[in-house]
């Protein structure tokens, strides 16, 4: 088997459908198996797969158990010598699979490779990402990618070839299973986010490499598989404090927390007063506020 192409699923049936369709017209010329994962939807995700999938290998928690550990339970027993990880809301174009695939059979110290990642309208979107560090919080990312873009690549600049890159947006993510196994999985503290950016960096520790190959593309509905709730947005604050204390130590976290609180304690002055001035007029500006105030709440919780 060639690739074990790997989808975790959670309420997203529709995303899913387009995607799983996407795979079956695109993927060629390889052999591969698909393996989703459903982390307890109720929406009828399972049945929808069971009766126009047939050939999908399905598992179904009870649970919802995360994306790392959803995925581990797919690593356990692929068949693959490569995982395509693959979000719900990714729809791959004809040769994206094929690229990603060439270039790691010719690239044998590569261990993940990430395509070039397209809006709706065929856009480019950001598919590289920087290790976070307190530079990077305290300066705006737009910035540093203008000031220093072989530090910070990004979207503004066209990229022709594959470029040797920290980490890639997970959306689709091919990656080589002899470095899984040398490695090691996805660390399953992380319930969502940074995964990939944690794993990236074992692999680079290791002394394997990550690249952008931006002939594959991929078209992505950007975060509709997740959504944009509050619960989303603190299992953000988690991950990421999680990935400053496990790579930077406890000082480097302590700083990492503080700015990040003083930056939320700004941001609910201005959108508070922003809400005064609208009289609570304004759907977006009191949505904005309560996130702040229950994010700000959490934090006063020790971040539970």
């Amino acid at each position: 088997m060639d690739i074990s192409i790997v989808i975790v699923n959670w309420n997203t049936k529709d995303l899913l459908r387009d995607c799983l369709k996407s795979v079956y017209q695109t993927v060629k010329d390889v052999k591969f198996e698909v393996i989703v994962v459903d982390n307890a939807s109720n929406d009828g995700s399972v049945a929808m797969v069971t009766e126009e999938f047939t050939d999908v290998v399905i598992i179904e928690n009870s649970e919802n158990r995360g994306f790392g550990a959803a995925n581990n339970q797919a690593f356990a027993v692929m068949k693959g010598r490569y995982a395509l990880l693959l979000n719900t809301d990714a729809v791959l174009t004809e040769n994206a699979v094929h690229e990603l695939f060439t270039f790691m059979e010719n690239h044998e110290e590569a261990a993940m490779a990430g395509g070039q990642l397209l809006d709706r309208d065929g856009s480019r979107q950001n598919s590289i990402a920087n290790f976070p560090t307190i530079f990077t919080l305290l300066f705006n990312i737009s910035f540093l990618e203008y000031l220093f873009p072989r530090k910070y690549p990004s979207k503004r600049y066209k990229h022709e070839k594959p470029l040797a890159v920290e980490s890639v947006i997970g959306a689709c993510v091919m990656v080589r299973k002899k470095a899984m196994d040398e490695v090691g999985v996805f660390d399953e503290r992380y319930f969502f986010f940074f995964e990939e950016t944690d794993w990236a960096l074992q692999m680079r520790v290791a002394g394997w490499r990550v690249y952008h190959v931006p002939s594959a593309m991929i078209y992505h509905l950007q975060g509709k598989s997740i959504g944009t709730n509050i619960r989303s947005r603190i299992e953000f604050y988690r991950s990421r404090y999680r990935f400053f204390a496990k790579w930077r130590g406890r000082v480097y976290d302590i700083a990492i927390r503080s700015i990040i609180y003083v930056r939320l304690i700004i941001n609910w002055v201005l959108t508070s007063i922003a809400y005064v001035l609208t009289v609570g007029m304004s759907r977006e500006i009191r949505g904005k506020w309560i996130v702040y105030s229950r994010l700000i709440l959490w934090h006063l919780k020790g971040c539970p």
